[in-house]
């Protein structure tokens, strides 16, 4: 299964610096950040409650 950031949508199988973790809100989906939208502090939804985060 290929890793897909939650922000920007591209693969980062391999990539150092990214992060998985479950949904804060719902503990349901899994959300994968790459290092560059954790930088950025780039906004992600979750899919099963729509939670948004980083903030």
């Amino acid at each position: 299964m290929q890793l897909v950031c939650s922000s920007c949508k591209r693969n980062i199988a391999g990539g150092s610096g990214a992060t998985e973790f479950s949904c804060p809100e719902c503990g349901k989906a899994k959300m994968v950040r790459c290092v560059n939208c954790r930088e950025i502090a780039a906004k992600y939804t979750c899919a099963e409650c729509g939670f948004t985060g980083p903030n």
